[in-house]
């Protein structure tokens, strides 16, 4: 069993970057949550670089938008890396092909700027996935017979975010994760851009290098913060990282609450994935 913490204090001195998950551990889609941003102010405050890492489909200029919106003070990161970030780079090499979005009309600010042919998806050359369009009502088996069609046209899938379910409030919903799931088991061909796999890792520290001097930092000197096993937890441990993982997000209520969590359901789901993070908490607070 990982160590059990309540405050992020005395572990930080370890670190010299976060690399931090937004959605679940800085705010729940409605509100910041004030004891994370103060946590990473005052990592900051001590020296230490944070980045936010974050499956959100679009880019990151958009992400900050949002995060002023939901009142995540500026002072709380030095930069922000997202899935959508990744994925307007493939785009970018295929500028020549007709692409299929699926996915909500307020993704679209990952295509902004670049010539892109948008095309039904029988017409298309690949798709790009941000979501459901409509995940206030929709579920993954709303999809069947648009991911068949696209499968018997072997169709090529962007997954612009990986995340199966996502926080909005005390809600959870469908993110794009749960199609291209759906998607690879009908044998279609997909490339997640975001966390659990490593180009978002490896630009996210390619950021903090530019602001500590140029060198890339030492994995060891590097935690990564997250809620989700699937995504943080696993994406940590295989890009050679230590992980904070933090409870009270999307597995909350799998754990037994936010409150008082069971701690064999952890263990359990933590021996289920085959990875352990360097250490547990409720939420993240320094």
């Amino acid at each position: 069993m990982p160590e059990i913490i309540e405050r992020f204090a005395p572990l930080a001195g370890a670190y010299d970057v976060l690399l931090c998950d937004v959605w679940g551990v800085v705010h729940n889609g409605v509100a910041a949550f004030a004891h994370a941003c103060e946590a990473l102010m005052r990592f900051r405050a001590g020296g230490g670089t944070v980045i936010l890492i974050t499956n959100a489909p679009r880019p990151g200029a958009s992400v900050q938008r949002i995060l002023d919106r939901l009142k995540v003070p500026r002072e709380a990161y030095d930069a922000i890396t997202s899935s959508g970030d990744v994925t307007r780079g493939i785009v970018e090499s295929r500028l020549g092909e007709r692409v299929f979005h699926l996915g909500p009309q307020r993704d679209v600010s990952i295509f902004s700027g670049l010539d892109v042919s948008f095309a039904p998806v029988e017409n298309a050359d690949y798709v790009v996935c941000s979501g459901l369009f409509d995940d206030t009502r929709e579920t993954p088996e709303s999809y069947g017979e648009l991911l068949t069609s696209m499968r018997a046209r072997s169709l090529f899938m962007v997954c612009a975010n990986p995340d199966i379910v996502v926080e909005r409030g005390d809600e959870l919903v469908y993110c794009a994760g749960a199609l291209a799931d759906a998607y690879g088991v009908l044998g279609g061909e997909v490339l997640y851009c975001g966390k659990p796999h490593a180009p978002i890792y490896e630009a996210a520290l390619g950021k903090a290098a530019g602001l500590r001097g140029g060198d890339v930092p030492p994995l060891q000197r590097v935690l990564a913060i997250g809620d989700s096993v699937r995504t943080d937890l696993k994406g940590a441990a295989a890009f050679g990282v230590d992980c904070l993982f933090v409870i009270s997000g999307i597995h909350a209520d799998d754990l037994g609450g936010r409150e008082a969590p069971d701690l064999s359901a952890l263990n359990a789901v933590f021996a289920v994935a085959g990875v352990v993070p360097k250490a547990v908490t409720r939420a993240l607070a320094w």
